[in-house]
């Protein structure tokens, strides 16, 4: 597996990727950067330039990758450079998800392996994933990266979000 940042030559495999999770019934991509609520392929493309670079206002700096096997996108991950309010409550440095049809593979746990390497290329030492309670794939990634369990945070939406950090 490998992490790419996406290019325009990605367009067609990325617009499948998001599609999979919509015919999956999935709305929300975990990771994403906003590839599920994009326009065109071009404006989230010009989105993520934007967040490599700075942020916006009220956005973190972030990285975004396809983790691809084989040449087939396999998943996705978002890099964010350092947490604000939110993040450190839900959402920390690493967000992630699989393809609809890669789950239960292994390829979560590589993704955020790799991802952990990054940060650490980045300059973050001390790493904060969260996960729903629920989420117990999630729970096992993380886990399985070396996640130590810091406490649980009740969302104002009634969610349970498990915090984890992990020294890399």
């Amino acid at each position: 597996m490998k992490l790419l940042k996406p290019t325009t030559e990605h367009k067609g495999k990325a617009l499948a990727y998001r599609q999979a999770h919509f015919d999956a019934g999935e709305r929300a991509i975990d990771g994403d950067n906003g590839l599920d609520d994009a326009a065109t392929y071009e404006e989230w493309l010009t989105h993520l330039e934007e967040m490599e670079a700075g942020g916006h206002e009220f956005l973190i700096p972030s990285s975004t990758y396809f983790a691809v096997v084989d040449d087939e996108f396999v998943g996705v991950v978002d890099i964010r450079h350092r947490l604000n309010d939110g993040l450190l409550k839900a959402g920390g440095h690493v967000g992630y998800s699989t393809h609809p049809s890669h789950r239960r593979k292994g390829y979560a746990t590589e993704i955020l392996r790799l991802a952990l390497e990054k940060c650490r290329e980045m300059g973050i030492y001390k790493v904060l994933v969260t996960c729903n309670k629920d989420n117990i794939g999630s729970q096992k990634t993380i886990l399985s990266n070396g996640g130590i369990l810091e406490n649980e945070h009740l969302c104002e939406s009634g969610v349970t979000i498990l915090r984890y950090w992990i020294e890399v």
